[in-house]
């Protein structure tokens, strides 16, 4: 038992499946394909919700800050991300990094987490989806909205994008390229018009100080804290930290880039332009976000499920909130569709590798889309979303997130030990170094998520253990058995590619 759940996935072997037919993806995407995959997906519920929510709740003015430290955790886990994309362009993400490093059971486990992340993610931003839809139209209670059961809205919003998934991803690519444009066309209306009404008084004192946080206590309490017995705060630097460590949702998107390796035209050069370029657009548009809406409204006031027309409302622009909720509206729907498209990513290579059904992978001869993936990840989000109140739950996309990059992040290290010899079209810099920072500074944030946040996921993490070894160990150990004798070309860019990485 011990060397299946310790065996790896050649670089070569992974590379080499992509070519396995009836499992072939279409190789139709650019660097700007990716960049506005990226923007698609990480501008959305963080930048219309939490902005106000934690401002009001933990670090008042100082959200830039939390923002900010959020996205230089991003960033270093981004580097690791952009090596590994370029170096593996095959479906799956971290899930396929842990195979190609850490063995067998550590990918199973950050395949079951991005299970978590993508489709809990998908199921919790659809419900915002239809309270903004129920909210800009005045729709029955009943159809749409937080009170809605079943909600829906949500339900119809996630299998319209599970068709566009099924049709191809560069159809998906232009409707969120539509999406994105009139999203971010918002935010910078938003940010150009609220300027005007920015007075220095709601933006005194800058950081807040800390006081005990009221009515928080037992799972509710950040774990460091319950760890170290410190009174609950908000405010103040443990305000700050615990504001970032809930805003980081918001820039969940980056890695899910990672997922589409195996569809991209040129994996080896736009992987790490897409990866960091949607981060880098996306980290400055939350802060400029955050210093005006906390610059308009007194940041005590901004605790509502839509911060930036409440923030327009308080200076009398109330025409401005319509625009903003269809802003919200668009950005949704684009964060929507890209979370379904990494989920059905995540679970196709998983069951390439066996570890899941491998007759689930199959990949529809028109459209070059994993199609039964695809429809049964839209059926079981929509259920989800239309009858489970998943909003306490959407923590767990967050520590699900962070545990990824910690795997991504030490992938790198052992990789670069144990195959040297890879071509690296772009390398994380300062090897070991700055994943060893990664891997702290996400841990940081982890243990400042809530206790009860924790117990969810180790529940979460022990049913994947259980469906490991009932299923997917002996599954993949068949496959692998079957696979030894099989010849294995050298690792590189697949053959369609290299002339065209070559001419570049």
């Amino acid at each position: 038992m011990a060397i299946s759940v310790l065996r790896t996935k050649s670089i070569e072997r992974s590379i080499q499946d992509t070519d396995e037919p009836g499992h072939k993806l279409k190789r139709e995407l650019s660097a700007l394909d990716l960049t506005v995959f990226g923007v698609g997906v990480i501008v959305g519920t963080g930048i219309f919700v939490l902005t106000g929510q934690q401002a009001a709740r933990n670090a008042g003015p100082a959200i830039v800050i939390s923002f900010l430290l959020a996205a230089v955790v991003c960033a270093l886990a981004a580097l690791c991300y952009a090596e590994f994309a370029s170096t593996v362009p095959v479906a799956g993400s971290a899930y396929t990094f842990g195979y190609a490093t850490l063995g067998e059971l550590v990918a199973w486990i950050i395949g079951w987490d991005l299970v978590l992340e993508l489709g809990l993610g998908a199921a919790v931003v659809a419900r915002g989806w239809s309270a903004y839809l129920q909210t800009l139209f005045d729709l029955p209670p009943w159809l749409a909205g937080d009170s809605a059961v079943p909600d829906w809205g949500a339900m119809f919003i996630v299998a319209l994008l599970t068709v566009v998934g099924v049709v191809g991803t560069k159809l998906s690519g232009r409707v969120t390229g539509i999406l994105v444009a009139v999203k971010v066309a918002v935010v910078l209306f938003v940010i150009g018009l609220g300027l005007f009404y920015v007075t220095s008084d709601n933006l005194t004192p800058f950081v807040p100080p800390g006081q005990p946080s009221e009515g928080v206590s037992g799972g509710e309490e950040p774990l460091l804290q319950a760890l170290l017995g410190i009174v609950p705060q908000q405010f103040g630097f443990f305000g700050i930290v615990a504001a970032a460590s809930i805003v980081f949702f918001a820039y969940i998107g980056f890695d899910v880039v990672a997922t589409t390796a195996e569809e991209t035209r040129n994996p080896q050069r736009d992987m790490p332009r897409g990866i960091l370029a949607s981060l880098a657009i996306c980290a400055v548009l939350y802060m400029a976000v955050a210093f005006v809406v906390t610059g308009m409204a007194r940041y005590s006031s901004l605790d509502t499920g839509a911060p930036l027309a409440k923030a327009f409302s308080d200076v009398g622009v109330e025409w401005a909130s319509k625009v903003i909720s269809l802003g919200a509206i668009c950005g949704i729907t684009t964060v929507i569709l890209v979370l379904l498209l990494g989920q059905s990513r995540v679970l196709f290579a998983m069951s390439r590798d066996h570890l899941l059904p491998p007759g689930i992978a199959r990949v529809h001869p028109r459209f070059g889309t994993p199609w039964l993936i695809t429809i049964g990840t839209g059926v079981v989000v929509a259920l989800v979303s239309g009858f489970v109140p998943l909003a306490k739950l959407s923590e767990l996309t967050s520590i699900g997130t962070l545990f990824a990059f910690v795997v991504v992040a030490i992938g790198v290290i052992v990789l670069r030990r144990t195959r040297p010899d890879l071509p690296r079209a772009f390398r994380t810099p300062w090897v070991p170094v700055l994943p060893i920072v990664s891997v702290l500074a996400c841990l940081w944030l982890m243990i400042n998520l809530p206790v009860d946040t924790w117990i969810r996921f180790v529940i979460w993490m022990a049913i994947g253990f259980v469906l490991y070894f009932v299923y997917g160990m002996r599954a993949a150990g068949r496959r692998h058995a079957g696979e030894a004798e099989a010849p294995v070309s050298p690792a590189g860019p697949p053959a369609d590619r290299v002339d065209r990485q070559d001419t570049t």
